[in-house]
């Protein structure tokens, strides 16, 4: 266990140093005057002149060499620092705190969708390769992966709230609010579960040792629980750890759709205004938390697979 955790400490340490340098060197490279943007951001496009964009270029120091705002920039990170938004002037690390907050109840819901949905579907299919719930899975999880985010989202909204009324189309505070953005990223979760299980349970279902398990006399379903879920679980857990991208990509997307006020939801709003410490500080943090559930399900897979607690 130790040298897995070793490992990702390592990752997010480069993760960290790698998010900041490309976030820095993109943000400079984003055509027009970042003063002027930033100065719109506070006082809006109607109110914005030369002189107000001078003021806010001499205010944050815009003028100092690349170099040496970096370099400033990752000082304080090694202090965690995270600096202050150049927009409301609030602490980047604070704006981060609430915003995380709303992100992570997003993220806990689809992740919890997805696993009620696709990998139940999936162990079923693969207990009958070839039947129709296995073909019916098989289209709709195609259907459902190579559908972009916001398609999804744009036609549940159109189904459930336009047409049926069941649910707000955007905002947040109630669960309500929460179910139709947690479903727009759950569905591709679970189309990609779904296969991931059907494959692994028709491998566990097809061996020795769960053909023996039926000889000795055991009911499918204890056949299942003693010599099933758990070499099931391994592989669709490792599988699921893959797809985190989709989720973290997908939190920018689908909060942005949804005018959810979570992390995604800030860092388009900070690109757009120009706010490099809050580009650098939201990167940052999706960064860190891809790493940190990759730790969490490698303890996961090492706890449940003694293998890997003997290797």
């Amino acid at each position: 266990m130790i040298p897995v955790l070793s490992y990702r400490l390592m990752q997010a340490v480069l993760v960290a140093l790698m998010v900041g340098v490309l976030t820095f060197v993109l943000t400079q490279a984003l055509p027009g005057d970042m003063a002027f943007r930033i100065a719109a951001g506070r006082y809006g496009y109607d109110h914005v002149n030369a002189a107000a964009a001078a003021a806010v270029q001499a205010e944050l120091g815009l003028g100092l060499p690349a170099w040496q705002a970096l370099g400033q920039w990752l000082w304080d990170l090694l202090r965690l620092d995270l600096g202050n938004s150049l927009v409301s002037g609030d602490p980047v690390i604070e704006e981060l705190r609430h915003q995380l907050g709303h992100s992570f109840t997003l993220a806990v819901a689809a992740v919890g969708l997805s696993l009620l949905l696709g990998p139940p579907l999936g162990l079923l299919a693969g207990l009958r390769p070839g039947g129709r719930l296995d073909r019916l899975t098989l289209v709709l999880a195609t259907v459902l992966r190579a559908l972009p985010q916001f398609v999804i989202g744009i036609l549940l909204v159109m189904l459930l709230a336009v047409q049926l009324g069941w649910l707000p189309a955007a905002g947040h505070g109630t669960a309500a609010h929460t179910l139709l953005p947690a479903l727009t990223l759950a569905l591709g979760l679970a189309a990609v579960a779904c296969r991931v299980s059907r494959n692994a349970m028709q491998g566990v279902a097809g061996s020795a040792y769960y053909a023996f398990g039926r000889t000795k006399g055991l009911s499918e379903g204890r056949v299942f629980m003693r010599h099933g879920l758990r070499n099931v679980a391994v592989p669709v857990l490792a599988h699921q750890a893959m797809q985190l991208v989709y989720l973290i990509e997908g939190v920018v997307v689908v909060e942005t759709l949804f005018a959810w006020p979570g992390i995604g939801h800030a860092l388009v709003h900070a690109i757009v205004a120009r706010d490099v410490p809050m580009i650098q500080g939201t990167a940052l943090v999706l960064g860190l938390m891809f790493v940190l559930l990759n730790a969490l399900v490698d303890l996961l897979c090492h706890r449940i697979d003694p293998r890997r607690r003997e290797a």
